[in-house]
């Protein structure tokens, strides 16, 4: 009977899935939107955490080249220098120099609070890159499981309804168990490249949250040495 199945024109994925159930047939629609959801989201991750790097790090040579701070400062308050870096050193700069100008802080009380500006704004620029890891999170845990679902009932309905039948061949369940497994195959297909996704993404953003807060914790040094 199989020779037979492989010879049928009408076995293949797309006149399954048009003639599998309902439950079977949404499965597979929502997995499929989900899957098309993720790869939308790992392409502007891949963007977004390309450019965020590049940023960091021209913003870093730029920084350490011995330049004036205040020149740098304005120059990343009227937006020539982008990044989330420079966004990190403005918050500070500009909550230092606040505290020098009014001249009734501390020298210790400038930097600290300086420093906590700073990690706050570091703080909301690793919320932003994080965005949309949550979904591949889920997308990853439980596709699976949704395939899984199609597969139960594509398989229970294939049983069922050998229950009309008085003889029961291979070709009267085939399509049943084939469609069954189509959805648990779609189920992985969204499930495999989101994990391997959110893993990858997670890696960059603890890498760059841990390259803001040693960036934080020297930049406060230097306003040490300046506020004394």
């Amino acid at each position: 009977m199989i020779p037979e199945l492989a010879s049928n024109p009408d076995f293949n994925v797309l006149a399954l899935m048009l003639q599998a159930t309902i439950p079977v047939q949404a499965v597979v629609v929502l997995l499929i939107l989900v899957s098309v959801t993720s790869w939308a989201i790992m392409l502007k991750k891949v963007q977004v955490l390309g450019r965020t790097v590049r940023q960091a790090e021209a913003f870093e040579r730029q920084f350490w080249s011995g330049g004036d701070l205040m020149a740098l400062f304005k120059t990343v308050e009227l937006g020539q220098v982008p990044g989330s870096a420079a966004r990190i050193f403005e918050a500070g700069m500009r909550e230092f120099l606040k505290h020098r100008q009014a001249g009734k802080a501390s020298a210790t009380e400038m930097v600290e609070s300086a420093q906590r500006a700073m990690r706050a704004s570091a703080q909301r620029e690793i919320n932003a890159l994080e965005e949309s890891l949550p979904f591949l999170a889920s997308v990853g845990s439980v596709s699976p499981y949704i395939g899984l679902f199609g597969t139960v009932w594509g398989i229970m309905h294939a049983f069922t309804g050998l229950a009309n039948i008085q003889q029961a061949t291979l070709a009267s369940v085939a399509p049943g168990i084939a469609e069954a497994l189509v959805a648990t195959a779609i189920g992985l297909f969204a499930a495999i490249p989101a994990v391997i996704a959110y893993n990858r993404f997670a890696t960059s953003v603890d890498r760059l949250a841990l390259r803001f807060e040693n960036f934080t914790d020297e930049f406060a040094n230097i306003l040490q040495r300046q506020a004394h």
